[in-house]
């Protein structure tokens, strides 16, 4: 079995998909846990997209229509903006000015009354939450007000955040936001190369500690901590990694060996059904992980990275 040919990305993408969509985790209907949810719908629209199998873009309008199309509770809380990526992403395809209204109405709030990015973005997953969300309404409105607001709140946090000996965000593990921003992020903007050369910097740090299973551990820098492997991590960093290659940021020569242990590694902990295992549970820290753990976000990472394995094609 070839798990790099397109064949293997796309089928082990929908069984995925299917499985989760199938098993909800009744934890995330929480408001504060709300991220987790809009994580996965991320990968089912990268597994629409890859597949272009219409019955995951109805599951994700479908979750989108029972949000109302509205982002969740917090107004200044990066987890509650996640949702947003999905809605400007549907929105892409079908151009229906609801779909972001209340996106486009949160961030105008948030731009006329506005915080630092160490204040309203002060943990580093909130990088993964909303950066992407404004690349995304920048490039669908052209409104280049949401990427000035982007760029602010970005730098403020990476000075806040960033260990610049380790190259990492503190709290460990940043889920390579730069790859999100970086989609939509305009060629011509002033920070793109500043972007790019982070995302640089923390793949060749990544690398560096990258387990023997080709997997990363809960904590990054201290493998006995938590002495198991992590897949959503890993899942995240699997999908930078390759989209680096895939749009020529990363070398292929040395990145390729990376991207394929993982993705190795990354399945031979899903199931013949299709729950990927070893999820870390939500919490603030890197923390204990069973072999049965599982999350949405989990496989929402694990689709993502399957998307950009698909258009690697990384089969020798």
């Amino acid at each position: 079995m070839n798990v790099f040919s397109q064949s293997f990305a796309s089928t082990v993408m929908k069984k995925v998909c299917d499985w989760q969509l199938q098993n909800p985790v009744a934890l995330n209907e929480r408001n504060e846990n709300d991220w987790a949810r809009a994580a996965f719908y991320t990968g089912v629209m990268a597994t629409y997209r890859t597949t272009q199998e219409k019955k995951y873009l109805d599951a994700a309008i479908a979750w989108s229509e029972s949000c109302d199309w509205k982002l969740a509770r917090r107004l200044r809380h990066a987890d509650d903006h996640a949702r947003g990526q999905t809605f400007l992403e549907i929105y892409e395809i079908m151009q229906k000015p609801g779909m972001i209204a209340d996106v486009q109405s949160t961030f105008d709030s948030l731009i006329a009354d506005p915080k630092s990015g160490r204040e309203d973005w002060w943990w580093c997953d909130a990088l993964f939450m909303a950066p992407p969300v404004l690349a995304r309404l920048a490039a669908a409105t052209g409104d280049n007000r949401y990427l000035g607001f982007l760029n602010t709140m970005f730098w403020d946090t990476h000075d806040f955040l960033y260990d610049k000996e380790e190259h990492l965000f503190f709290r460990d593990q940043s889920y390579f936001d730069k790859v999100r921003v970086l989609q939509y992020l305009p060629k011509d903007d002033p920070f793109r190369d500043r972007y790019v050369a982070l995302l640089q910097e923390m793949a060749a740090a990544i690398k560096r500690i990258q387990g023997e299973d080709g997997l990363w551990r809960p904590s990054l820098l201290d493998a006995k901590e938590v002495p198991h492997p992590e897949t959503s991590g890993s899942s995240f960093f699997c999908y930078a990694l390759a989209w680096g290659i895939n749009n020529g940021l990363l070398s292929r020569d040395e990145y390729l060996p990376v991207v394929k242990r993982a993705w190795q590694g990354l399945n031979s902990w899903v199931t013949a059904e299709g729950k990927l295992r070893w999820v870390q549970p939500i919490g603030a820290a890197p923390d204990k992980v069973t072999m049965d753990n599982y999350q949405e976000y989990g496989s929402g990472a694990f689709l993502l990275a399957g998307s950009e394995i698909y258009r690697l094609n990384a089969a020798p």
